[in-house]
């Protein structure tokens, strides 16, 4: 059998096998599209668990038809690839908004409710209003008077939802290498602001920036001198 062939069969098993996941992905959708809702909003945000920078809500509102491969919860996809596929979203989407909400506001009123304040703000960014709204966990939430869903581990399971995710991501992590370049010793480019080891020591090292959120590090003991 030429390897040809079998190169041709193997890309095409896994052309189906994605196509299966992208149906499986867009099924509770379906089960709203067919309630007679036209218009379905993804929500979901990047992040909550930081000790440094924004966290960062993204809504989308998608073709129905829509069907992009690779689209997936954040977290499973590569950098690289995420950054592609955030092209191919906003290109394809029927609107889209971020909201940003600080690391100073996040100290003062906690990570959840600047998570849900992001939400309302991401809302207001669309060109377009969306029928229903399906949004990942989140509850008591201000959408605006739009009626939502909350689904548990909705990036995994709802095509709109992981498609906000990507949006999320790709925005908080292009906003993490921007600030990279003003404090390059903390290592935001390659950490995005998590409690990695390398994190902790910089911030023993060096101390806290401004770009740090104090209720998320005041446990960390760092030497008198910083």
């Amino acid at each position: 059998m030429p390897i040809w062939f079998c190169f041709a069969k193997g890309t095409r098993k896994m052309k189906e096998k994605e196509e299966q996941r992208l149906k499986e992905l867009k099924k509770i959708e379906k089960e709203i599209y067919n309630t007679g809702v036209e218009k379905i909003c993804g929500i979901d945000e990047a992040g909550r668990g930081p000790l440094a920078g924004p966290v960062v809500v993204a809504a989308v509102i998608m073709p129905r038809e829509s069907f992009i491969e690779g689209v997936n919860d954040s977290k499973k996809v590569s950098e690289k690839k995420r950054e592609t596929l955030y092209e191919k979203i906003i290109n394809e989407a029927i609107a889209w908004g971020v909201g940003i909400i600080e690391q100073k506001e996040i100290d003062e009123i906690n990570i959840l409710n600047a998570t849900k304040k992001g939400l309302t703000m991401a809302i207001k960014e669309l060109k377009v209003k969306p029928d229903r709204i399906i949004v990942d966990a989140l509850d008591r939430i201000d959408t605006l008077g739009i009626p939502y869903t909350p689904i548990i581990k909705g990036d995994a399971k709802c095509y709109s939802i992981a498609a906000a995710s990507i949006i999320a991501k790709v925005t908080r992590d292009r906003i993490m290498r921007q600030w990279d370049e003003i404090y390059p010793m903390y290592g935001f480019e390659k950490h995005k602001g998590y409690g990695t080891a390398m994190h902790m020591q910089a911030i023993r090292e060096y101390g806290l920036c401004p770009l740090h959120r104090r209720s998320f590090t005041k446990n960390i003991k760092i030497p008198k001198s910083n």
